[in-house]
């Protein structure tokens, strides 16, 4: 199998990954349909998503709940099957999934179902900083505990104060998105071709990560590379159907992008796809005349780096942050320290050409790429 096709054959898996329930107690699970899943009871969550595998608590097991943003975002999905992973290492914690789809509302309603259905703690992954907020400090005010992650919620997410610490109350697992954006961008300032023109992929708006990401590039790269061109600039909410769309468009005018900025892997492939049978930009032999950056590190991106489609990534360990979101959990649920003493944050390490076989075999040893497909 040529790696084109396994990394189309990749994106079909991890959208069954996000399609996958996440229920977890001891290393047990039930499958579930990526937010539209019964409950063991048969109870739909609130804002009309369902649960993923929820089972009901026994013995003396805390309920700990996952609200992922989206199961369409790979990296989403990535983590919601990392989460489930960690979690069937503690046999007191019973884990449960759901899925805001990407919209506000839904996941600010499954947020209020956390507070009726009196979950010991509850892992918040925010579609929209400033929306979920309130209803993190709903959480709070109820008293169950909350980390944030992928991304922080920060004070200024609920008052407009500017201040960036964690929102009182809460702890968080995270990463650092200026960093993870610095390192394609420092890289782009050396590569990109002088007067270049370039499009730009942004995430949701109001997302933390997708707003600091952007900010990153225009500090590390824009400011010092005035001769760039952005011929275009729009949100595609970290999709990779959105981002493939506007580049079909984009490519419409006959004028030769010569680099996709991307906040996330999953829209620079959406991108990519829409020239990668495209002669004037993938030549016969495979060379590119293009390049393209992202971040995230997913397999998928790996892929396409191996590919020689994107430039590079910057890790961003789902992984790592879901063992990390666990073994806090798991103390603060024991007792052994206070949620707001949760602070951490994963390193953004950068995949490039010379390194990716390293974390494609990574892929390899956990499963989400096959030996054998690699090999044909």
């Amino acid at each position: 199998m040529k790696l084109k096709k396994l990394s189309a054959v990749l994106l079909s898996l991890a959208m069954a990954a996000s399609m996958a329930g996440c229920g977890s107690q001891g290393g047990d699970s039930a499958a579930g349909t990526g937010g539209a899943a019964e409950t063991a009871e048969g109870a739909e969550g609130a804002g009309g998503a369902q649960e993923e595998g929820a089972s009901a608590a026994s013995g003396d097991a805390y309920r700990v709940c996952f609200v992922a943003r989206a199961s369409a975002d790979t990296f989403a999905a990535w983590l919601t099957s990392e989460m489930k992973a960690a979690a069937a290492g503690y046999d007191n914690i019973e884990l449960t999934c759901v899925s805001g789809e990407a919209d506000d509302n839904t996941e600010n309603g499954l947020l209020e179902d956390c507070i009726t259905k009196e979950y010991d703690l509850v892992i918040v992954q925010s579609n929209n900083n400033a929306a979920q907020a309130p209803y993190v400090q709903q959480l709070t005010d109820a008293g169950i505990p909350v980390i944030t992650t992928n991304p922080t919620t920060h004070q200024d997410d609920l008052d407009g104060s500017g201040d960036n610490s964690v929102l009182a109350g809460t702890g968080t697992v995270d990463a650092d998105p200026i960093a993870q954006a610095q390192v394609g961008a420092e890289r782009a300032v050396k590569e990109v071709p002088e007067n270049a023109n370039v499009v730009v992929l942004r995430g949701p708006s109001g997302n933390f990560h997708a707003e600091k990401r952007r900010e990153a590039w225009d500090t590390y790269f824009f400011s010092q590379r005035a001769d760039v061109n952005i011929l275009y600039e729009d949100y595609a909410n970290w999709n990779s159907d959105e981002a493939l769309t506007l580049m079909e468009a984009w490519i419409q005018s006959g004028t030769h992008v010569d680099a996709i900025i991307s906040m996330n892997d999953n829209m620079a492939a959406g991108a990519i796809e829409a020239i990668r049978q495209n002669p004037d930009y993938v030549n016969a032999d495979g060379t590119t005349s293009f390049l393209a950056y992202g971040v995230d590190g997913t397999a998928q991106g790996c892929l396409l780096i191996k590919e020689g489609l994107l430039t590079c990534t910057a890790l961003q360990s789902a992984s790592d942050l879901a063992k990390k979101n666990m073994e806090y959990a798991s103390k603060v649920l024991n007792g052994e320290m206070t949620i707001t003493d949760v602070n951490d944050y994963v390193d953004a390490p950068e995949i490039n050409a010379d390194n990716v076989d390293e974390y494609i075999q990574i892929y390899v040893d956990n499963g989400e790429i096959s030996a054998d497909q690699l090999s044909e």
